[in-house]
């Protein structure tokens, strides 16, 4: 069912757990500065301590081992690695640091998946104009290459960014996110658009320098939600399911996997839209120069982010202004009959992942498929018997062996978002997508395993034996 070098995951990203913000010369990074501005997170909180991974690391591995986990994903934080963002000035207790584990991991067969950027770019790059700026792609090349040369002896299954809609959209269109910039209709797309620059820069230099003898793959990890029209025989749903898919997945998936560039359907109706309401400058939505490292193929899988699915209807006449949900025009919609877990967005519906592998395969050529995040929230009370949570992994896991088995996607590998309950972004610490509870109540910050993280242990066991019966 699971092929036998399936990759059993989970996931964390290094400003949710590590803490140690200050520690041994890092460098202070967007989240840093975003997190000690007041009202901008969850009760002020931040991630100054957060689980504090950055002294408590053989407690994670520890963590990782009771789970029986084949992979581990974790993100290198690049302040910590380069204070100023740049190979100018190396930290070298942060190279210790990540040399510590992944030498760890591998001691106990478990294989890491490292991700480049998760939201966490260096303050001092975020002085420059970050994301915004075009030079920034070439400044990710760089970090890369450091990576690539410092880590990539050891590590064969890298991602170069994480979740770049969210980066752009939550970032610098809503401000809800690090940098908290609000510029509607404009920075997202351009934010986007050099993420996308420096991912592929960042692929071509692992390609023809590093592929050769360190023989690993890379890619970028893309979110998405699984669409279906609202009313599935009106044309004007299917429409905007189509067009919210092409805002969203199609978005970096797109000029990755199809054609080089950016699907039709977005860049037509974010230019309909700007002549309507009388913009009349060059296109939002850039294009990508034929004098750079071409986009088209810059991935040797195809990583995903799963959690939840949508609805997708017509957006009815409303206000027109110059922005994202305006471009879209399509508005998403909630099923009733779907299960909410924690947070008000998270529906639960495992079966939207199996469609989704099944749309990924057809569109784009079939590749190999990591799902590099998916998990359950709680909020609330706390519940160690986390039951629910439980059925979700198992339901999960079940409809992507059904995407393997019955739809013929080829899926290496699955990651539980996340191993430890950890600062989860502007709802701090109010909500818990842990395998592990952490009691940050505690100044030992204990680990503790949720039942859920049983349910999980017990489902790898299964299937590792079966892989070597």
């Amino acid at each position: 069912m699971f092929p036998c070098d399936f990759a059993w995951g989970a996931g964390t990203a290094a400003y949710q757990i590590e803490g140690g913000w200050q520690a041994d010369s890092k460098g202070p990074s967007i989240w840093d500065t975003f997190c000690h501005k007041k009202g901008k997170v969850f009760g002020d909180q931040t991630g100054d301590v957060a689980c504090n991974s950055y002294e408590l690391w053989e407690k994670d591995l520890e963590c990782i081992q009771q789970l029986g986990l084949t992979h581990y994903r974790l993100s290198l934080a690049w302040a910590r690695l380069l204070p100023d963002g740049s190979t100018g000035h190396v930290n070298q207790k942060g190279v210790q640091y990540y040399n510590k584990v992944i030498d760890d991991l591998l001691a106990c067969n478990v294989s890491p998946m490292l991700t480049l950027y998760h939201f966490d770019l260096p303050q001092a790059l975020q002085d420059q104009g970050g994301w915004k700026s075009p030079s920034i792609a070439t400044v990710f090349d760089s970090y890369a290459q450091f990576c690539f040369q410092t880590f990539g002896d050891r590590v064969k299954l890298w991602i170069t960014i994480n979740e770049p809609y969210v980066c752009a959209k939550l970032g610098h269109e809503d401000g809800i996110h690090a940098p908290g910039l609000k510029e509607p209709g404009i920075a997202a797309y351009v934010v986007g658009h050099n993420m996308l620059r420096a991912h592929a820069m960042a692929w071509h230099s692992y390609n023809s320098l590093y592929r050769p003898k360190q023989k690993g793959a890379v890619s970028l990890a893309i979110n998405s939600d699984w669409l279906d029209p609202l009313h599935p025989d009106c044309a004007e749903d299917i429409a905007a399911a189509e067009r919210y898919f092409a805002f969203t997945l199609g978005w970096f998936a797109w000029p990755v996997f199809v054609t080089g560039d950016y699907p039709e359907i977005m860049r037509s109706a974010i230019d309909a839209q700007s002549k309507k309401l009388g913009y009349s400058g060059d296109s939002r939505l850039p294009s990508f120069s034929k004098d750079e490292p071409a986009v088209l193929g810059t991935a040797d899988f195809f990583a995903l982010n799963y959690y939840t699915s949508r609805k997708v209807k017509a957006r009815e006449a409303c206000e027109q202004v110059l922005c994202m949900k305006s471009d879209r025009d399509a508005e998403e919609v909630l099923d009733p009959s779907w299960p909410i877990c924690g947070v008000s967005w998270l529906a639960v519906v495992p079966h939207g992942l199996k469609k989704l592998l099944k749309y990924i395969k057809d569109t784009f050529n079939n590749p190999a498929v990591y799902i590099t995040e998916n998990g359950f929230s709680q909020v609330g009370p706390l519940q160690i018997e986390d039951d629910q949570r439980s059925e979700f992994y198992k339901d999960t896991i079940f409809e992507v062996a059904k995407a393997i088995g019955e739809d013929g996607v080829n899926i290496r590998g699955y990651f539980a978002w996340s191993l430890l309950d950890n600062f989860e972004w502007s709802d701090g610490f109010s909500v818990r997508f842990g395998l592990f509870h952490v009691d940050f109540s505690d100044a030992k910050l204990t680990r503790a395993m949720y039942h859920s993280g049983r349910e999980y242990a017990k489902i790898i066991s299964k299937y590792k034996s079966n892989q070597s019966g």
